[in-house]
């Protein structure tokens, strides 16, 4: 089998898909140094001596870590170094640990330790859609490079906080089969949701797994400064090794927005073009349709997305996207590079950091206008997209096609949808009171850290109430939910606010986050994914009423 794999490698034009069929270190090094295609230097202890290894490494990129792989690789790693603390996020719907491992001078993984360190928090996250594995492998990789010394100056000013295996459950389905475009790992991969069937990238406004629980509530006790999240992509074939983006929802404070386009996400990507040679770039696709207008469209500005979700926490977030078509090795390679590019920033910018992140936290929103609903926005100027091409190769078990890059740059001009404004909103009220017969909702409050206080005494008083003029649900299922559009208006009354009812000033660090959740309209809100259906169909009122702004 692997002397027929070399020869149909090198039918192939593509270096990437020669590289990728030599299965084991040794076969690869020895067959191209035969075929006389390297060198000796090409054979350097780093590329052979790695200890310990990671799945990936040790099959050549042929195979992707299985969780007890991933747990066994930190209890090698974590003892060599007394900068690596082992500790646990939370569990999956299936019971697993989610491992949490803190790296810096702290005196253990616990949130109150890291807390007194007094150092910047920077969260790592990979595999939250188990088939896109490059995160998982690439943070395992950085785990070892701290065991072993290499970053020790970061942390000085940083302290890290790395969850290589977040989608625990969705990692163990792996099947020949999942995203079959992808060029490689060619010994499969796990399924993008979780065991419950929930994509877990979609979970972040209605908290419905137990893994969307454990991660707003590791960001409830550790409050990380920076949060990563490590995906792979597919659809266009362009030419960049990865993508990223900021938060997108225009509801994100303009401190953070402008810190990471204006400075923090260019800084990086020079750095990357001028150590490797690779382009990274804002994601973005081309159209799918025929119909719509050319240009490079991100994907989506609703908070149910991690990235889009922790900017209206008032806190730092990157996505990035390796490029699905490269090879495993070399997604793998992108995504460990971005991220020692994105700790390097971090660590030498942290004031920077800092000062954004306590301009939104104390920002006043009451009396503001923020947006519900949003499209994307195209760019003044049309920019220029770096296009690339790929070659149909053959999955050597399955017979499958999948696609390999190949080594083409076209630039092409066009506009850029690369964020959004609303197309409705809102006026910040002073406060919303919450009936404290919706159980369902106070308890997503309560979850995602959003300050609310329990009223002891009734008392009449002047309320905007929201007068629904009609209400809709999406035909099709989406993640269980049928979601809800609400239309209307808010009018001012007179009312009887009883004892027990829960009110959520806006005036603290997470009033962003709550707008979006209580506001009728909202399109990732609690009354959109169906939360307040039953007190929605039994009256013409929204059941929230709100505090006016004065």
């Amino acid at each position: 089998m692997e002397d027929r794999g070399i020869l149909r490698a090198l039918n192939s034009t593509n270096r990437e898909a020669l590289m990728i069929r030599l299965r084991s270190s040794a076969l690869r090094a020895c067959s191209l140094l035969a075929l006389g295609l390297i060198g000796p230097a090409f054979i350097t202890p780093e590329s052979i001596a790695q200890t310990p290894r990671t799945r990936a490494e040790a099959s050549d990129y042929m195979e992707t870590s299985r969780y007890a792989d991933v747990m066994e690789f930190i209890d090698a790693v974590v003892p060599e170094s007394d900068l690596l603390h082992s500790g646990t996020m939370g569990y999956t719907n299936e019971g697993r640990r989610i491992p949490l491992i803190v790296a810096g001078r702290v005196e253990n993984a616990s949130a109150a330790a890291v807390a007194d360190s007094g150092k910047l928090r920077v969260y790592l996250q990979g595999n939250i859609h188990a088939g896109e594995v490059c995160g998982k492998e690439a943070l395992q990789m950085l785990l070892r490079e701290v065991a072993q010394g290499d970053h020790n100056a970061w942390f000085e000013d940083v302290v890290l906080l790395i969850a290589p295996i977040y989608n625990a459950d969705g990692n163990e389905r792996v099947d020949l089969g999942n995203r079959p475009g992808q060029n490689g790992p060619y010994g499969g991969m796990g399924q993008r949701p979780n065991a419950q069937d929930l994509d877990l990238n979609r979970d972040h406004m209605k908290l419905e797994s137990p893994e969307a629980r454990s991660v707003v509530g590791m960001m409830r006790e550790y409050d990380p400064h920076v949060s990563v999240d490590l995906h792979t992509t597919n659809g266009t074939r362009h030419a960049y090794h990865l993508t990223y983006s900021p938060p997108l929802n225009p509801n994100t404070h303009s401190a953070i927005d402008d810190l990471l386009r204006d400075r923090w996400l260019p800084a990086m990507t020079e750095s990357i073009r001028a150590k490797y040679g690779w382009e990274y770039y804002y994601y973005g696709n081309t159209p799918f349709r025929r119909d719509a207008e050319p240009g490079w469209y991100t994907f989506d500005h609703r908070p149910r997305f991690n990235n889009n979700y922790i900017g209206l926490r008032n806190r730092v977030a990157i996505l990035s996207e390796a490029y699905a078509y490269a090879t495993f090795e070399n997604r793998v390679l992108a995504s460990l590079y971005f991220v020692r590019e994105i700790v390097d920033y971090a660590a030498t910018n942290d004031v920077d950091i800092r000062a954004a992140i306590d301009a939104a936290d104390a920002t006043s929103l009451p009396g503001d206008e923020l947006g519900v609903r949003a499209t994307a926005a195209r760019s003044d100027e049309q920019v220029e997209i770096l296009m690339g091409d790929t070659e149909n190769g053959t999955h050597p078990l399955t017979g499958r096609r999948h696609l390999i890059r190949r080594d083409v740059v076209r630039p092409e001009r066009m506009y850029e949808y690369g964020s959004f404004e609303p197309t409705a909103t809102e006026t910040v009220p002073a406060a919303y009171l919450v009936p404290g017969e919706l159980d369902a909702v106070i308890d997503r409050l309560r979850a995602h850290g959003i300050r609310l206080t329990e009223t002891s005494t009734s008392q009449v008083m002047q309320v905007e109430e929201f007068h629904i003029e009609s209400s809709q649900q999406a035909a099709r299922e989406f993640q269980g939910h049928q979601e809800r559009r609400i239309e209307g208006a808010y009018e001012l009354a007179n009312r009887e606010i009883p004892a027990a009812t829960w009110r959520v000033e806006m005036n603290q660090p997470l009033a962003r986050l709550a707008f979006y959740l209580l506001e009728p309209r909202s399109d990732d809100g609690l009354a959109n994914w169906n939360f307040l259906d039953e007190a929605i169909e039994a009256s013409a009122i929204y059941p929230i009423v709100r505090v006016p702004a004065r």
